[in-house]
């Protein structure tokens, strides 16, 4: 096998938070012990977003509090501000994710703050994480293009990037928020942060596939460097402020990938399929991820052909 890749699992939060129909806490627990059980390690279970703006996320401390505990699992629940912080402490998790746009319009629809603002905020808030002793993840949204106002300047990505890092932060995930990256550009974009001297092993990238790249720019960054990507077991997601965002990259098509390629991930791809079902079956709709569809046809093909 060549170096390991760490999959960062969202579909508990960023997978659900566009739903209409609001899952119980059992069956989220449900869907998280499935992705325990095909062996991921890094999960994003929740949020501590105001209840009006996300009621798909609620239930995040009673969720919190019912996780099995694993010496080996990481769970994350993604903070807006200081109000969030102060529940997540609570709550009791012990790592967390804020977010800021590289896009000041997005940034202004999804935080009703301008990018310079939340920065600020952030500072105090990842400060006060680390002297509770929780790890930070910092996603920036919006690092390959922005809806409202289009290209985003590498140099602006970096900037915002930077100050995270200068802020405490343990990681930055740069979101493709409505899927506009390609590879060029993916490669381009990480050059800029190895020319600012900032190690690739800081980042990890966050896919979004309404253009259908959203694999193929996975490969693009791994192949640059990069050893975290995020990804939404059966696709599941998308961005509530962003016209036009489609489905995550969905887990068992990027786990697929990278087991061909002999890249270690510490999954099982059957039972990731089998827990892409699952969330189909939650959801009660066909999600965009293919490989737990293949894997179902499979599996039903063979038991046909048994009962023959």
């Amino acid at each position: 096998m060549t170096q390991a890749l760490r999959i960062h699992e969202v579909a508990p939060r960023d997978g659900l938070q566009n739903e209409t129909n609001v899952l119980s806490t059992t069956a989220k627990l449900s869907l998280i012990d499935a992705l325990i059980d095909a062996g991921v390690r890094d999960i994003e279970v929740s949020s501590f977003v105001h209840p009006r703006w996300v009621p798909q996320l609620a239930d995040a401390s009673d969720l919190i509090a019912r996780l099995p505990r694993l010496a080996d699992v990481r769970y994350w629940a993604l903070i807006p501000n200081q109000r969030g912080f102060e529940r997540a402490v609570d709550s009791g998790i012990r790592h967390i994710a804020t977010v800021v746009s590289a896009s000041d319009t997005h940034n202004r629809k999804n935080l009703n703050r301008t990018r310079r603002e939340t920065i600020a905020a952030q500072r105090e808030v990842v400060g006060a994480a680390k002297d509770e002793g929780l790890a930070v993840r910092c996603y920036v949204s919006t690092a390959f293009g922005c809806p409202f106002e289009g290209d985003v300047p590498a140099t602006t990505v970096v900037d915002v990037a930077e100050a995270l890092f200068e802020s405490g932060a343990d990681y930055v995930a740069l979101g493709d928020t409505t899927g506009l990256a390609h590879p060029v550009q993916v490669r381009s974009l990480l050059a800029a942060f190895e020319a600012r001297d900032i190690s690739l092993g800081k980042l990890a990238v966050h896919f979004h596939d309404n253009r259908g790249t959203a694999l193929l720019n996975a490969i693009t960054a791994y192949e640059s460097g990069i050893r975290i990507l995020d990804a939404s077991v059966a696709g599941m997601g998308g961005c509530p402020y962003a016209p036009g965002a489609s489905g995550n990259l969905a887990t068992e098509d990027l786990v697929g990938v990278f087991d061909a390629m002999n890249v270690d991930t510490g999954i099982s791809l059957e039972s990731l399929c089998e827990a892409g079902a699952q969330a189909e079956l939650l959801i009660g709709r066909e999600l965009p991820g293919r490989l737990h569809r293949y894997w179902m046809g499979v599996r039903e093909r063979s038991s046909e052909s048994q009962s023959a």
